[in-house]
């Protein structure tokens, strides 16, 4: 019942008997960036493999594929793919190394809500060809190659000449992690403006925008009421509580989420923090201060992943009473070993510090990197999982934690529809022979590259001093050129800054 409430509430979808009028506003087409410069790494046209030799893992498919008649029979077909005149024009933009599994389902439910187009910057699994070639099918999405060009054209970015970006440079893991993302978002504002985009977000592909408190279940209704003089717009994390340790689809299979401070009453938040937390490091796992969505406008820059800056004007910026981004962290064990896999920092908590910026996945990593699989499981129990019912139930009716049923109920109703099934095998015979020869030959080289996952603009020690001289020069300048520190990702307020913060209230 809670699930139909939700699903069919204030806040829910148009009602199907009344789609035929209204769905047309969900998802319109992507901007093709013709007539404009094309970036490194974008050389490769609408699909990279041939029908022949085809294979797909046997997760993906069996995750993807579609199972009884379909419960959204209005969605017209997998494209979704309406009128182009539709306002605003909402992109996403993403680093990523996911495969198809994971960020099908994550893609077409922001088509749903409203995204417009996709800017993926791809390496990893998702460069892989059997990947690439069906998300580069996909109308409005476009996807970036971390290639040899790519990396030469950052390095010659003004980010680096900056001060606001400064203290995460040249160190390992989550912080080059941290530049790296920066660099594509500041790439991807450009593309933004070509492709006649008017709002940009910034999401990793574990995140889902939770547009909650609109008039429809809409990103895109949710922006359009937004003020005109509004230049960026605050979504407050939520972050996964998961029931059980053998979650295999987060996005299906996750109900239950951890309110943001900013969404409690402070004296709930504080007089149950010591429940909510269990003897972790923070209220939450991860990071606390939620992602931006931007207006496209003159002078606009990332400021880190979480925020958006301009280098002409301190941004006015609005933050959401009800609205999220649904952020799913640890929401299968396996991500304990897919972490430490990403880095090669000693497992010591001396090293750990140079890696990663919150305290959690310091943790998370020692674990994983010095455990046998029964601590590990273990230790994700202890931590991760909401076993005890008791608390659970007392933190549910204090409202800390809440169930969120509408992006599962999307996602489910795309699967069932046959969506996901549905592009991949589009895909399969979307490019000649001839075509497909011709862009693996000119993709074969930045693939490799892509795939040792080069590290952000190492340099040389002469090159690094001659920076380091450019940047003081420039110090001067970033007083009066609101050049603002990037925001990391920040874990939420803790128990010891309750004081500070009643004071400040």
């Amino acid at each position: 019942m809670a699930f139909v409430l939700q699903w069919k509430g204030d806040s829910g979808l148009t009602d199907p008997a009344n789609a035929a009028s209204s769905t047309s506003r969900w998802a319109p087409h992507g901007s093709h960036l013709q007539n404009h410069e094309v970036f490194p790494g974008m050389e490769i046209s609408s699909s990279s493999v041939s029908p022949k030799g085809q294979h797909f893992s046997q997760s993906d498919c069996l995750s993807l594929g579609h199972s009884g008649s379909p419960s959204f029979p209005y969605y017209r077909d997998w494209k979704l793919d309406f009128e182009i005149n539709l306002k605003p024009k909402i992109c996403v933009t993403t680093s990523t190394s996911a495969g198809l599994d994971q960020i099908l389902p994550w893609m077409f439910y922001h088509k749903v809500i409203g995204v417009t187009t996709f800017f993926l910057f791809v390496e990893g699994k998702a460069a892989s060809p059997d990947v690439s070639k069906v998300l580069e099918s996909i109308p409005g999405v476009k996807v970036i190659y971390r290639t040899k060009e790519l990396e030469e054209q950052q390095a010659k970015s003004r980010i680096w000449n900056e001060t606001w970006l400064s203290s995460f440079f040249y160190k390992p893991c989550n912080y080059e992690l941290f530049v790296k993302q920066s660099l594509n978002m500041e790439m991807a504002i450009v593309m933004a403006r070509d492709a006649g985009m008017d709002w940009i977000l910034h999401l990793d592909t574990d995140e889902l925008i939770h547009p909650a408190g609109g008039r429809e279940y809409s990103l895109r209704q949710l922006l359009l009421d937004v003020p005109g003089n509004v230049d960026m717009v605050i979504f407050p994390n939520y972050e996964s509580s998961v029931e059980r340790d053998d979650i295999k689809d987060p996005f299906s299979e996750v109900s239950m989420f951890k309110k943001n401070y900013d969404h409690l009453p402070k004296d709930t938040y504080f007089g149950m923090y010591k429940e909510s937390t269990r003897g972790n490091p923070n209220y939450f796992l991860t990071y606390g201060n939620g992602k931006s969505v931007a207006r496209i406008q003159d002078h606009l820059r990332p400021n880190g992943a979480h925020r958006w800056h301009n280098y002409m004007k301190t941004p006015n910026e609005i933050k959401l009473e009800e609205a999220a981004v649904l952020h799913y962290t640890y929401a299968k064990f396996s991500d304990l070993t897919s972490r430490r896999d990403r880095c090669g920092c000693k497992p010591t908590k001396e090293d750990v510090k140079r890696c990663f910026m919150l305290e959690f996945d310091r943790s998370a990593f020692i674990i994983a990197s010095t455990a046998t699989e029964e601590e590990m499981l273990n230790w994700y129990r202890e931590h991760i999982v909401w076993g005890d019912k008791d608390i659970k139930m007392k933190l549910l009716r204090k409202g800390i934690l809440t169930r969120i049923y509408s992006p599962m109920a999307i996602i489910q109703g795309l699967r069932e529809s046959g969506v996901f099934s549905s592009v991949i095998a589009s895909a399969q015979t979307t490019l000649s022979k001839k075509k497909f020869l011709a862009s693996i030959d000119s993709s074969n080289s930045s693939r490799a590259a892509a795939s040792q996952s080069l590290p952000s603009r190492k340099v040389d020690n002469r090159s690094k001093e001659h920076q380091a001289t450019a940047r003081r020069v420039l110090n001067i300048e970033a007083i009066e050129s609101h050049h603002e520190a990037a925001v990391p990702p920040l874990s939420p307020p803790g128990v010891n800054d309750d004081d500070h913060l009643l004071i400040e209230a």
